[in-house]
């Protein structure tokens, strides 16, 4: 399954090494999930976090960020990076998934 190398490298480094965090196939990419809510991952286009609605905003404010809209219909709470942007900006992944990781070790874990 081809997947940005870059923005696997990124977010590993950023959260795989945390507890709870496994990596899941997915979305046609490898996606990190903690405690079984998706965080973000690495696609054959770049990377996709889950920000949640309440860091929606934020995140789309980053240089490079827009709406995930993976099958032509956008995904509240979700963005992307593609890779032409993450190369000139790889800070900015490092902020989503922050972001993105506050987001989903808020929510309940997943049986």
């Amino acid at each position: 399954m081809p997947h940005s190398d870059t923005a696997y490298a990124i977010i590993a480094e950023r959260i795989g090494g945390l507890p709870g965090v496994a990596e899941k196939k997915m979305f046609g990419g490898v996606f990190f999930m903690v405690d079984g809510n998706m965080v973000a991952g690495a696609t054959k286009r770049g990377a996709m976090a889950r920000v949640g609605k309440p860091n929606e905003a934020a995140a789309l404010a980053l240089p490079g960020v827009e709406a995930a809209t993976p099958s032509g219909r956008r995904m509240a709470g979700f963005v992307r990076i593609a890779e032409p942007a993450l190369a000139e900006a790889p800070e900015t992944l490092e902020r989503l998934v922050d972001l993105a990781f506050g987001f989903a070790a808020s929510l309940p874990p997943k049986a």
